[in-house]
Parts: C-alpha cells; sequence; structure tokens
C-alpha cells in the first residue's frame, strides 16, 4: 500500500541538519489573512497571524538545525514582497531564520527550479505548486538525488549571490 507523502511539519520536525527554502514568486496568497490585515495596518504584529510558526522552528532550531529562506524578487518590488520585506525581521529573523534576498535581475545566470521548494537535509526536496494568482496547489516530495541535488546547487548558487536581509534595500 502507498503512504501518503509527510507534510511539511513532519518533514521540518524529522530535520537534523538544515531546512532550506527558495522562494521564486513575487506574491502567493492575496487572502492570506496576515497579508490582508497588513494592508490595513502595516505596523500589525506579524506573531498575531504566524505564531505557530515561531513554535514550529522553536522545536527545530533548539536541535541545532540550520533554517535558511532565499528570496528572488522582481524590482521595484510589488506590495505583496513589501509585506514580506516588512515582516521579515520581526517574524523570520526573531525565529531564527537566515533570510537573504536576491534581484531577479541578479539570477538570470542561475540554474533555478521551475518552482519553490524547501530541500532537508539535502536528501529529501518538497516542491511547492501555485496558481497564477499564488495559491497553492499541492505539493510533491521528491528524494532522487539528481533532482536533489539541483535544487542544492540552486539554493547555493542564489544564498552566495543573495543579500543579508539586514543589508537589503528593496528597490
Amino acid at each position: 500500500m502507498a503512504t501518503p507523502d509527510p507534510n511539511f511539519q513532519e518533514l521540518l520536525r524529522s530535520c537534523e541538519r538544515s531546512a532550506l527554502h527558495l522562494e521564486l514568486r513575487d506574491g502567493y496568497s492575496t487572502t492570506d489573512p496576515g497579508f490582508v490585515a497588513w494592508q490595513a495596518d502595516r505596523h500589525a504584529d506579524p506573531l498575531t497571524w504566524y505564531g505557530s510558526w515561531i513554535s514550529l522552528l522553536a522545536e527545530v532550531l533548539v536541535r541545532g538545525v540550520v533554517v535558511r529562506r532565499a528570496r528572488v524578487v522582481s524590482e521595484p518590488i510589488n506590495e505583496y514582497v513589501r509585506f514580506e520585506y516588512g515582516i521579515t525581521t520581526a517574524l523570520n529573523l526573531a525565529a531564527g531564520e537566515e533570510v537573504r534576498w536576491l534581484p531577479r535581475r541578479r539570477a538570470s545566470d542561475l540554474a533555478l527550479p521551475g518552482n519553490d521548494f524547501w530541500l532537508f537535509d539535502s536528501r529529501v526536496v518538497m516542491i511547492n505548486h501555485f496558481s497564477g494568482d499564488g495559491e497553492s496547489t499541492g505539493h510533491e516530495v521528491r528524494d532522487d538525488s539528481p533532482f536533489v541535488e539541483l535544487c542544492a546547487s540552486a539554493f547555493a548558487a542564489v544564498w552566495e549571490r543573495a543579500i543579508p536581509h539586514e543589508d537589503y534595500r528593496p528597490a
């Protein structure tokens, strides 16, 4: 009998060394409650909407797992990316993630997968699929070596070139 793919929380909780996330889109769900609230009040506390993310990361980081997020973005940035940028310090960095930004024009010569992904311990990739308007349409989990290596090298190339959040000033 086939077993279903593990979900994101299971994969993150099973990490031993690293969880790497490459974001390639300029927008995600515009109905996300955090984004909607941010549009109404740009000073609202993101922990109100994403506190569970902090809790989940705390479980992983206490074991010494490194969590990195790299975002490839078009400039000038749109409102959704401005939202992500605006909450990164209070949410992602406060949770213990490392975050870097790469302007898309500086990524033209990089070979990148067609979708966002999470790479867990350089052994398992969760590919995230989205509709054109940024709504999640599911995911797939792969552990075949050539694909894992593609994702690992793509993340490494972006990470090396990307700007740490503290130094990035969006256009």
